[in-house]
């Protein structure tokens, strides 16, 4: 484990969430504005992990297209931006539909840049995991053995073994999702059972706080589980992945060891929103 005395996260580059502001959008100046956004994300993944003697390439960045027009994403796709992330099952499916359109015209005139890679961030639904299979690529968000078992079974069905996380609510905050602290060794144990579902790690999520013990707190708790699941030598050596960390506290999470962090806001800042998010 990382020693989190040995690591020191300045408050003062904290960012807060940014406010998306709808306007005219400019292909060029989004392209800009977004480059500009990642240079400075990479440095603070960079900084943090020279605080922690960690190498910046164990730390992958998941771009949180919750917010961002299809242009953004095709935009963030030409950046050479390989993880996206989206919480909602339907919206997911309908931009990596449309991302792979726009990728197929332009293999045409040999201008294609790699295909990226799905993350199902939020909360699915047994009843939607049909839907999403085809597109995505990892699953963070799979919190109990009746939907692993769903995942199973579709997945045998289109010939595909399925890369999940186990979401954890490490905060023990009864509006969030994901399983007990107590019960994830547990159900990990269950999980390796299915043929067909490949569990990498865990995914957890800190409370939206100003105070950093309690962010440090919930992050620290992830990581012992890690730990721990790992050393009962249950899970196999492609257990390796721990999902921490958003805009507001990635910096935190790489202390403790996150391998993905999950931002939105740091990276479209100042890029107009999605149209439906507006109309919101």
């Amino acid at each position: 484990m990382v020693e989190p005395e040995a690591c020191r996260y300045d408050g003062s580059a904290r960012l807060s969430y940014a406010r998306h502001v709808p306007r005219e959008g400019n292909p060029s100046l989004m392209k800009r504005k977004l480059q500009d956004n990642i240079k400075r994300v990479q440095q603070r993944i960079a900084d943090a992990c020279a605080r922690c003697r960690r190498d910046p390439a164990s730390v992958r960045l998941v771009a949180v297209t919750k917010y961002a027009s299809i242009e953004a994403i095709r935009t963030l796709v030409e950046l050479e931006v390989r993880d996206l992330g989206e919480s909602r099952v339907q919206e997911l499916c309908k931009r990596a539909a449309m991302v792979r359109e726009s990728m197929t015209r332009r293999m045409r005139d040999g201008s294609c840049p790699d295909r990226p890679r799905w993350h199902l961030i939020g909360h699915l639904q047994r009843n939607k995991v049909k839907l999403v299979l085809p597109w995505v690529d990892l699953i963070h968000s799979v919190d109990s053995l009746r939907l692993a078992e769903e995942i199973d079974a579709e997945a045998r069905k289109i010939e595909r073994r399925i890369p999940i996380l186990l979401e954890v609510n490490a905060a023990d905050d009864p509006s969030k999702y994901g399983v007990a602290v107590a019960a994830a060794a547990h159900l990990a144990e269950q999980l390796v059972t299915l043929k067909n579902v490949e569990v990498r790690g865990l995914m957890g999520m800190a409370p939206l706080t100003d105070d950093e013990r309690v962010v440090r707190t919930t992050f620290e708790r992830m990581r012992e589980l890690f730990d721990e699941i790992i050393g009962e030598r249950v899970m196999g050596p492609g257990f390796k992945e721990l999902s921490l960390g958003m805009s507001s506290d990635f910096e935190h999470a790489i202390e403790f060891g996150a391998t993905f962090v999950r931002i939105g806001s740091a990276l479209f800042e100042g890029i107009e929103v999605a149209p439906q998010v507006a109309a919101d």
